[in-house]
This record gives structure tokens, sequence and C-alpha cells, in this order.
């Protein structure tokens, strides 16, 4: 049975009673029939549904990572990155083991079933360079490690050696549940201008817009003096929307 999506249902949901309650208030505006009134804007608000619905389905169908997911495989490789080497490949022997393959130490390197695997966990894209040191020793090795530059991928794929990045780290480790605890983190650093303006547009911003249009344009209802909070209603709805779904995740 397939996991519910609830982001893509919260966003549907989002959208169809944007568009549902800006249907009706203007409808109510021009006086049309109430009776009128609601079944068309819920049959719009269906269509709309419907169609983003085809849109962006396949979107958060190739988000392969969550949020949560990409969070801790970002912590999990910073901190292969500042352990001791000896503590990685131990911990990458556990990993191993327990995902029934036969894995040991061997030296400065780990020797499995499939044949000589070397961890290298760098802050930066491992370079060429180390890829050739590694030649340099022998050939027909596996190599794992955070991510690799555009020369090293040249060269790995040249001489045949097996990769195994963030991904299928951060896999390996989650299907296992060997994931190194405590992770080492360090102080988290004050943010940036940028990423105040990146908060400033997140998505969660569309919210309190949300609110804040639907009371107004509910408003607009029960007044003598409906353009004023219609406008602002509709101008507050339309900005929620357009942060909802051109604004940052959070």
């Amino acid at each position: 049975m397939k996991r519910v999506d609830f982001p893509l249902f919260a966003d549907l949901i989002f959208y169809s009673t944007a568009a549902c309650v800006l249907t009706l208030c203007i409808m109510r505006y021009y006086r049309l029939p109430f009776a009128l009134c609601i079944p068309v804007s819920i049959l719009l608000s269906l269509a709309l549904a419907l169609v983003l619905f085809l849109i962006m389905n396949g979107r958060h169908r190739r988000m392969r990572l969550s949020k949560r997911e990409a969070q801790e495989r970002e912590a999990l490789m910073l901190h292969l990155a500042l352990e001791r080497e000896e503590r990685v490949r131990a911990r990458l022997v556990e990993a191993l083991t327990a995902d029934g393959k036969e894995a040991h130490c061997a030296g400065d390197a780990i020797q499995t079933e499939e044949g000589v695997l070397h961890a290298r966990f760098t802050m930066q894209p491992l370079s060429a360079d180390a890829i050739a040191q590694l030649i340099k020793e022998g050939e027909g090795f596996s190599l794992a490690c955070n991510d690799l530059s555009p020369e090293a991928q040249k060269l790995a794929a040249r001489f045949s050696v097996r990769c195994l990045k963030a991904n299928e780290i951060y896999a390996l480790f989650s299907r296992t549940e060997k994931m190194p605890s405590p992770l080492i983190r360090g102080n988290l650093s004050r943010r940036s201008a940028r990423q105040k303006v990146r908060a400033f547009f997140c998505k969660l911003n569309a919210r309190p817009y949300f609110i804040s249009g639907i009371l107004l344009l509910l408003m607009s209802l029960f007044t003598f003096f409906p353009v004023y909070y219609l406008v602002t209603g509709s101008i507050l709805l339309l900005c929620a929307v357009t942060v909802r779904f051109f604004g940052f995740s959070a």
C-alpha cells in the first residue's frame, strides 16, 4: 500500500479552498443568487484541485528525500567527515554486516565480499587526485564518500570504480538502523541575510496571509461597503497562494 502524500493533499486543500471562497465572494458581490454561488464555487474549486493534482503529483513523487531525511543525510555526512577514520570504518563495517554482507576492517580499508572498500569522507567533493592516489595503490576497489567532483567522476568511471555517495550511505545506515549517535553537529551559526530573506518568503508564511484573506472576504458578505474587504482579502489570498506555490521550503 502506497504511503499517502500528505503535503500534496494539504496543498490541494489550500488552493481549492482559496479558489472556493474567492469565487463565492465575487459572485455574491454581484448579487448572484446564493443557491447558484455555492455549487459553482465548489465545482470550480474541485476542478482546480484536479488540475493541480495532475500538475503537482509528479513533482511530489520525484522528491525521494523528504526535508527531514535530507537534514539527517547532511548531518550524517558532516559527522562522517569530522569523525576519526578508524571509527568511520568501524561504523561502515557494522552497517554492512547488518545489511547481510561480509565485511571487516583491513588496515586503512574495508574488505568486503565484493572487494576492497575505501572510505573517504570530506567536506568538499572528493577530488580526482584523491582517487588517482588510490588507483596507484591498486585497482579493483570501491569508494565510499560524500560526493565527487566532475573530474573525479570521470576518472572513477574510466577505471570502473564503484562509488557509494551520500544517498547510498544514508540509505545503508537508515535501513540497518545503525545511524551513529550522537552525531557531531557543532554550534549553529547565525543566519545570513540570504537566509533571512529565504525565511521571509517561506511557505509557512502563507498561512497568516491565507487566514487574514479568508476573514476579510467573509466580512465582505456582511458589510454595506464590501469593496475594501473584497479587494484587500483577494490581494492577501493571492499573496498566500503565490508564497505557498513559489515560496521556499522551511
